[in-house]
This record gives C-alpha cells, structure tokens and sequence, in this order.
C-alpha cells in the first residue's frame, strides 16, 4: 500500500514527519495498548458498531499480546490515554475532535464512523473518520501491519497569560479556536497584535481562528473567502483568522479583519470576562488584562485514513 503523510510527500512504506526529520517505519507494526473510546446515546446503530469493533478486537487479541480497553466518551479520563499506541475513535467528527484534545503527538488516532451520512441521511459526515464498521476488519489490518496512511496534522493552541503572571494552556484544537465575551450578547474588547505592523483595538463577537482543514467546520460560514485557495506549502504552518462581526467600515486588508498567517496572533483583552474555546468543546476562562497569545504550534495529531490522505478531500481547496 502506498501511503501518503504530509501534504507532498509519498513513499512505499509509512513514513513518520516529527521535527522536520524522516524515518521511514518499515515491517511489523508497533501498536501494543490501544484504546477504544465510543459514542454511547443508546441509538442502535452506535452500539451495532461497537459490536463489530469489539468482536474484531476480541478476535485479534486471542492471537497476540494486545491491551485493549474501552471507555464511553463521558467517562473517558486524561489518564486512559496515557501510553497508548492507538486511540480508536467511533463515532463522529465531533466525538473524534473531543477526543483529540487528550491525545498527545505521540499516539495514533483512527476515527471509525459508527453513522455514516452516505447510509444514511441522519448520520455524521465523518470528515476525519478514515474508517467506518463495514471497512474496519481490513483497517485495523493495515494499521497493525504499519501500512496505514499516516496524517500528521497541525493544531491550534491558545497560552493565556494572567494579570498575576500565571500561565494557561487552553486544549489543542483540530479544527477553530474561539475567543470572545462569555457574554455572547455583549461586545468582545480587546487590543489585536499580529508581526510588526498589526497593533488595532476592536469591538467585534469574538475572533475566531481556524486551521486549514477545520475551515469547513465554522470559519467558511463567518467569513465570505468563497473560491479562495491556499499555497500546498502553506497548509501545515498557517492558520485563518477572522474578527466576527467586526464594523464594516473597520474591515481592512491589513489582516485586522481576516488573515492567513503563519505568525502568533495576540489579543490583550479589555473584557470583564472572556473565554478560549477549542472545537466548540472546552472552555478556559479569563479576565481583564489577561494576554492571550494564539499560534499554530499545538502538538500535533497523528491521524490514520485508508484509502486517501486526508488532504486528498478538500484538495479543491488547496493550490
């Protein structure tokens, strides 16, 4: 199987991008612990899904020295992933964005969708799930025999800076950070510094910042970049920004309104309350005069797909 890692690289056998360096991973597979986290609402076809992975697993572990451990997603803990080899996700793109924010750079993650949208018209779309129950048994074959598709993909991180100099870290986020008010109904303040030559303040709902492949989830539908595309060298160390609802006579071409950049975005806020939220999951709360800086320098996340990369799916997005 040919696979396919970063967005312009290709070889014969798995090829692992950490740190700028190359190491080819050949022969036998090094998963040993995985982990199986599940979307659990009583709906059948959650659990006939979970059947077919659990039977499958059950089977292979008889033959081999495999732990495997399974965890609905209400009761998962940051504890159960650590030392794991591969996190296996079914469910949805929003139970595997979720999930993702307790994995580190070091682990797997294979997003198997337990509702496919092309069965069904109530199912999830699956954007980041490379797997689904019907192609499962042949896709934990390719990742066990270390012939899976290997996409290591960048994430957004928020560092808040307090008024007392305390340091927070808001979760890793695969697809949009947003910063606003708590207060949605009330004016997000704050002063905006990007480089050298970005220093504004604004009144806006909140700003939002995307990576390149989360654009369709929530960005696309705030800001009006219809029929843009961006550099394939550029798709790894960037990132969208947009200041919502900002004043229309506020919106410039000077990257103060939207923006693909590569460079650390800095809010100085001016609100009594505000918060980081990452893929519409977690909140981390601060208050007037924090410092929040924005970059695109989270961990990475080393996601499995099968039969295309996972840039192959918007490549009318990139040029």
């Amino acid at each position: 199987m040919i696979a396919t890692i970063s967005n312009d690289v290709t070889c014969v056998a798995p090829i692992w991008v950490i740190g700028g360096a190359l190491t080819v991973e050949g022969g036998g597979s090094v998963v040993r612990s995985i982990l199986v986290v599940y979307k659990k609402n009583f709906e059948e076809v959650h659990d006939k899904a979970l059947e077919i992975v659990r039977t499958q697993l059950d089977s292979i572990s008889k033959n081999s020295n495999l732990d495997i451990d399974y965890s609905a997603r209400e009761k998962v803990e940051r504890s159960d992933f650590i030392n794991r080899d591969l996190v296996i996700v079914l469910g949805g793109d929003g139970t595997l964005t979720s999930i993702a924010h307790s994995v580190d750079s070091k682990t797997m993650v294979m997003g198997v969708n337990s509702h496919p949208r092309k069965e069904d018209d109530e199912g999830s779309f699956g954007f980041y799930m490379g797997s689904d129950p019907n192609n499962f048994s042949k896709d934990l074959e390719a990742v066990l025999s270390g012939n899976a598709i290997v996409n290591i993909l960048p994430r957004l991180q928020a560092e808040i800076i307090t008024t007392s100099g305390n340091k927070i870290r808001c979760d890793p986020a695969l697809n949009d950070l947003l910063i606003a008010n708590t207060h949605q109904y009330q004016p997000s303040k704050y002063r905006l510094k990007r480089g050298t030559n970005l220093d504004c303040k604004q009144y806006s709902s909140g700003c939002l910042f995307s990576t390149f492949l989360g654009q369709g989830a929530w960005f696309r539908h705030v800001a009006n970049i219809e029929g843009s595309t961006f550099p394939i060298g550029e798709i790894d160390d960037h990132y969208l920004f947009v200041a919502r609802d900002l004043p229309r006579d506020e919106r410039k071409e000077d990257g103060s309104y939207w923006d693909w950049t590569s460079d650390t975005t800095i809010l100085l806020s001016d609100m009594h309350r505000g918060y980081v939220v990452s893929d519409g999951w977690d909140e981390t709360h601060f208050t007037r005069g924090a410092r929040i800086s924005i970059s695109i320098d989270g961990p990475k996340l080393h996601l499995l797909t099968f039969r295309s990369t996972i840039y192959d799916r918007v490549a009318h997005w990139i040029k």
